[in-house]
């Protein structure tokens, strides 16, 4: 893939004709209106972007990019590098914290190696490395051109694997030491907040750690950008620019997931604010990607309600998490059966007595 054939890639847009049916459906069942809330535009989102009013998404993937990021040596993480493949040696066993939280629920797991710091991929894990860990992005941008894009075709052809074993909805999660330094520095270049404002503490900071985390993004930003870009960027190629610079492999191939489910129709969820940002980056490189995404939980990082709120996307969970993995947006999961299960098999106003509720506001 070229950045040419990237940045030309044009989503369909979403089915205004299951959209319409599908709320009809919800105020056909014998219920008070809108008595499940958010849930019940999020299952007309989903009709919408399947083009089909009573979709079937009861076969569910997890796609986990896995990937090391220079800038740890700057110390603003708590833990060093061998944490990531150790960790998505854990994956390939399904025994990391997702895998464990999976076990008994149907949905399977693609843990993906896309640039992991270590010899070889962990076994259980898709090899579709790109190179061992992203550079220092302090000090230089954290990939070339042509290694984001190969990160970014992973997360595609991640997608397409999918589609082509009947998966109808997907998870996205990661795994990489220091990411939410390169996702805070990434969203802070394509929207001119200042890393005070959005910067969190990651698996855990102290204070001072959180002070200097927020001063080599700060650093980090004055290296890469012009004056002309501080108060944002936007256009296709300028924000994947901004990808290439301050993004980790593993945003890179999230960004590329979610570009793929929305070429193929198939919804995308959300986890947390890793999989947020990369999510705002394929939207700003790919128009009309956010009308596949799904937003899991609020997540724990300052950043991530302003993520969601320029996405126009509502989050249904909030408990104040930061685990990652795809760990939030595999929770959704069976809540979205529970719901799926009212909606295709709840009882119709006309096959009771009751009387139909009317509908006041849109």
């Amino acid at each position: 893939m070229t950045i040419k054939e990237l940045t030309s890639i044009q989503i369909n847009t979403t089915d205004a004709k299951a959209l319409e049916a599908a709320k009809s459906r919800w105020d056909a069942i014998a219920k008070p209106i809108d008595g499940l809330g958010d849930f019940e535009d999020m299952v007309c989102k989903i009709a919408a972007a399947k083009a089909d009013m009573c979709p079937d998404i009861s076969k569910k993937a997890l796609v986990i990019m896995c990937a090391d990021n220079g800038v740890v040596a700057e110390g603003v993480s708590q833990t060093d590098q061998s944490v990531t493949r150790d960790v998505a040696v854990l994956m390939g066993k399904k025994e990391s914290s997702v895998g464990i939280m999976a076990k008994h629920y149907p949905v399977e797991i693609f843990t993906v190696d896309v640039g992991i710091n270590c010899d070889g991929t962990p076994k259980g894990v898709i090899d579709k490395k790109v190179r061992k860990g992203t550079g220092d992005i302090l000090k230089g941008p954290a990939m070339s051109l042509e290694e984001c894009l190969k990160a970014i075709e992973a997360g595609i052809e991640t997608v397409k694997l999918c589609r082509d074993k009947k998966y109808e909805i997907i998870a996205t999660g990661e795994m990489g030491i220091g990411n939410t330094t390169t996702a805070t520095a990434l969203l802070c270049a394509l929207t001119g907040l200042e890393p005070a404002a959005v910067t969190g503490r990651g698996a855990g900071l102290t204070d001072e750690g959180l002070k200097h985390k927020i001063e080599v993004i700060e650093e980090t930003l004055k290296f890469h950008l012009e004056d002309k870009d501080k108060k944002g960027i936007k256009g296709s190629r300028e924000v994947f620019e901004a990808l290439r610079k301050f993004g980790g492999l593993d945003i890179a191939g999230l960004t590329g997931v979610y570009i793929g489910g929305a070429m193929l129709g198939i919804p995308i969820v959300i986890d947390g604010f890793i999989s947020a940002v990369a999510a705002f980056a394929a939207e700003g490189i790919v128009k009309g990607c956010k009308d596949f995404m799904i937003a899991s939980h609020k997540g724990r990082e300052k950043g991530m309600e302003e993520i969601l709120k320029r996405l126009s996307l509502k989050p249904v969970i909030d408990a104040d998490m930061a685990l990652g993995e795809g760990t939030g947006a595999i929770m959704l999961f069976p809540l979205l059966d529970m719901v799926m299960s009212l909606f295709s098999g709840g009882v119709a106003f006309n096959e009771t007595t009751i009387k139909q509720y009317e509908r006041f506001r849109k």
